[in-house]
């Protein structure tokens, strides 16, 4: 009798673990085809250059917040 119950549980083993990876393997497949359906159809805009790759640019634009900060300070101190 024993021998029988540990070859039923070894049965429901093998067919539980075997479901559960062939489950695995199924959603990998679905995801990747939904990947490949979604690239397609909608694919990724290139993305505009960065405008602060530039130091020169970069450089403007810290001067013109320093003038900004400066000014407001100046205005500030004139009001008090």
């Amino acid at each position: 009798m024993e021998l029988n119950l540990i070859g039923e549980t070894l049965k429901f083993l093998v067919l539980g673990m075997s479901t559960v990876f062939m489950f695995l393997v199924l959603m990998v497949l679905v995801v990747e085809l939904q990947s490949k359906i979604i690239q397609k159809y909608f694919p990724q805009k290139e993305e505009a250059p960065d405008p602060y790759a530039n130091p020169s640019v970069r450089k403007k634009d810290n001067l013109a917040i320093v003038a900004a900060i400066a000014a407001s300070l100046q205005l500030h101190k004139q009001t008090k």
